[in-house]
């Protein structure tokens, strides 16, 4: 690789040569190896003029990489960072160069959003991993996957443009094991279901989600762990990734989540707690570097479990 004109107000010049450990593969898939950058990144790149080849007419995505073929990038510097850097309170179950395995408290939004511009998980991640800063989108570098503010538990990030691509392309393969722990109200009719009804958004609140018609396949595994007064605990397997999934699918059951205010405003939420009896306890995926499998476990938060432990010794048989 060459690098030319790599001052902070001309374009970065690129010139790679394809060698024998890349022959074969796809202009795009060479690039991101490459650029270090994420494969969406390099597509921008292609479609923008920005990669050309020698004696080749057009550069195109799917174009299969020849020996001795000579390819040109030109890359504008980066501007500059508009997410500040800022201590947040997270946990860390695991971490090596190019991922953590982080786990969320409920009421931490994972990126900026209206009304939430700062102390989010991306401006927590910044400060604890700089690195992630370079790649990923500019309010959500390094994030493959969300879960909700109210939601607490396990999620992957990746700390380099590499990682980034293959655990997205982990997660859109379904080659990505995650489970949840949700209690619920009353207790489901058939105690071991897969729902398998698209979701898309609520034609009646566009702040909420829906069983719709027109909505996105969304597959969702339960299995009822045990039911006692009107409560019942369940593991969900999620196979789709939408929003509000599980709440959505519960609901639909005729099972919402305790604690959940948006999908069940009727029920008086049982504890003094600003989120939902949603727990994201079981994350596995192959790891980005080498595809060996990775697998976490988080214990129920104690807020959780302090509630589980004082409704139900309410209801204890006396002697």
């Amino acid at each position: 690789m060459s690098l030319q004109g790599a001052d902070s107000f001309t374009e970065q010049v690129y010139k790679f040569l394809v060698s024998d450990d890349l022959i074969g593969e796809r202009l795009d898939v060479f690039l991101t190896w490459k650029l270090d950058k994420t494969r969406s990144q390099v597509q921008f790149l292609i479609r923008d003029g920005k990669v050309s080849i020698e004696r080749q007419n057009k550069a195109k995505a799917s174009l299969i990489v020849r020996p001795g073929m000579v390819i040109t990038v030109k890359i504008q510097p980066k501007p500059g960072k508009d997410l500040v850097p800022e201590p947040v309170s997270f946990g860390i179950v695991y971490e090596d160069d190019d991922l953590v395995v982080v786990d969320k408290p409920s009421g931490l939004i994972v990126h900026p959003s209206p009304g939430h511009w700062t102390g989010t998980l991306v401006h927590g991640l910044l400060y604890r991993f700089p690195e992630i800063g370079e790649f990923g989108g500019p309010e959500r570098p390094g994030i493959v996957h969300r879960l909700d503010g109210s939601t607490s538990g396990l999620m992957v990030v990746s700390r380099n443009a590499r990682s980034h691509d293959l655990l997205s392309k982990a997660f859109q393969e379904r080659r990505v094991q995650k489970e949840y722990l949700a209690l619920v109200w009353g207790s489901p009719k058939i105690p071991v279901e897969t729902v398998d009804l698209p979701i898309g958004r609520d034609p009646r609140n566009r702040y909420r989600m829906a069983v719709t018609p027109t909505g996105k396949k969304a597959v969702t595994g339960y299995r009822v762990l045990w039911s006692r007064r009107n409560y019942s605990l369940v593991r969900c397997s999620l196979l789709t990734g939408r929003t509000h999934q599980i709440r959505v699918h519960m609901k639909h059951i005729g099972c919402p989540i305790v604690g959940d205010q948006l999908y069940a405003p009727r029920r008086k939420v049982p504890f003094e707690l600003e989120r939902v009896f949603l727990h994201s306890w079981m994350l596995g995926f192959p790891h980005p570097k080498d595809g060996r499998p990775m697998r976490f476990r988080s214990p129920l938060p104690l807020e959780l479990v302090n509630f589980l432990t004082k409704a139900f010794s309410r209801d204890r048989e006396r002697p």
